[in-house]
């Protein structure tokens, strides 16, 4: 099994964990941002989930023998700045920060995607990124609905 987990799994997984990382932290940002209690809630329990995500990206990532990287990306530091300044800025700010998530999360399905494409990746792996892939599939219905009803 240790043969299949090759370096390209372990580069994607590692730059998985860190957009998860960075959605973590842009969700408890953008929770911080907002007044609107169902929306808070939303935002603090969409955190929780990706630092679990990234708990069991991270452990997944260790028992294979590589090292993970809990730093979060460059990309996400730019992300997380838009988001702030978004929030700053925009009149209808929930709006903004509910269209930001939605376009994070259309983004995060596309990259599990490519790691789920992996042939040889070992079934753990694939298990655990199916699961938190529908995840994030079945919260981007919510997070619509939340929009339709801001």
């Amino acid at each position: 099994m240790m043969s299949t987990y090759t370096e390209t799994i372990s580069k994607k997984l590692n730059a998985l964990l860190e957009k998860t990382k960075d959605a973590e932290k842009g969700f408890k940002t953008a929770a911080e941002n907002t007044n609107n209690t169902y929306l808070k809630q939303y935002f603090e329990r969409k955190s929780k989930e990706r630092y679990h995500f990234g708990y069991e990206l991270n452990n997944e990532i260790r028992s294979f023998g590589e090292r993970a990287d809990n730093s979060g990306s460059i990309t996400g530091v730019a992300h997380r700045t838009w988001m702030d300044i978004k929030a700053l800025f925009s009149l209808d700010n929930d709006e903004s920060m509910l269209e930001e998530s939605i376009r994070g999360e259309r983004a995060a399905v596309q990259e599990y995607k490519d790691v789920l494409n992996e042939t040889s990746l070992p079934i753990s792996t694939h298990t655990i990124l199916l699961k938190q892939q529908d995840a994030i599939e079945s919260d981007l219905r919510t997070i619509k609905n939340l929009e339709d009803l801001h």
